[in-house]
């Protein structure tokens, strides 16, 4: 265990787990979606939805999604800076069944793209993304992260692989998850270090790679901010 576990995040308060963990969570959401949104349906599970105002929750998510972190003090201020901005958004009080109680389930649109990212803040600042639309995932945040769309066939993953270990990507976690076999499959990949770009292109040049998001951490390895 690191001091960051012992005392907590560096943050704007006043909880980390609905302040600092739902400004991650946006965070990671607008990452996943390639960039920030236009519009932005924000889905309150929960703590989220029962108390989360209170704690500011509101504003760290949109906040997130506009790209800053937990301990920035522009947080107080994410409204005024998503209007400037033009973001849409609007919060839904929902049930999302049997979840950790401070989750929250982005619809986030931007031109063509949309995606849906259902998260949990688990204590502490830390995360947990959930589900990436249909998919289940498990993408904490802890790592640099590829999100990688693909037609399920296969030797797909050996190749991926393959390219990372030329590049001495090492992998730390893998779940890949379809939706039959043969049909759209989702990959994430926690890597060690960033994937370069160049690496990142070759992956998205093969024939059966739909889309490609390189995801940055958001929480340090060791329990600290990002770097």
């Amino acid at each position: 265990m690191s001091v960051f576990d012992m005392i907590g995040p560096i943050m704007i308060g006043p909880s980390s787990s609905h302040t600092a963990g739902a400004a991650r969570l946006g965070q990671l959401a607008r990452s996943i979606l390639g960039g920030q949104p236009v519009r932005a349906r924000i889905l309150l599970h929960g703590s989220f939805a029962e108390t989360g105002a209170g704690h500011g929750t509101d504003l760290a998510l949109v906040a997130g999604l506009l790209g800053l972190g937990p301990d920035d003090e522009r947080i107080v201020d994410a409204f005024q800076l998503a209007d400037a901005a033009g973001l849409q958004y609007n919060f839904e009080r929902v049930d999302l069944g049997r979840v950790h109680p401070n989750t929250v389930r982005f619809v986030l649109e931007a031109g063509d793209r949309r995606v849906m990212v259902t998260g949990s803040s688990v204590g502490g600042g830390r995360v947990l993304v959930t589900a990436i639309d249909q998919f289940p995932v498990e993408l904490s945040g802890e790592y640099d992260a590829l999100v990688v769309s693909y037609l399920d066939q296969p030797g797909v993953i050996s190749k991926i692989s393959s390219l990372l270990a030329m590049d001495n990507v090492n992998i730390a976690q893998m779940r890949v998850s379809r939706a039959e076999k043969g049909a759209r499959a989702l990959m994430i990949l926690e890597v060690d270090q960033p994937v370069a770009d160049e690496v990142q292109r070759i992956i998205g040049r093969l024939p059966v790679i739909d889309a490609l998001v390189a995801i940055p951490r958001v929480i340090g390895q060791k329990g600290g901010e990002t770097e």
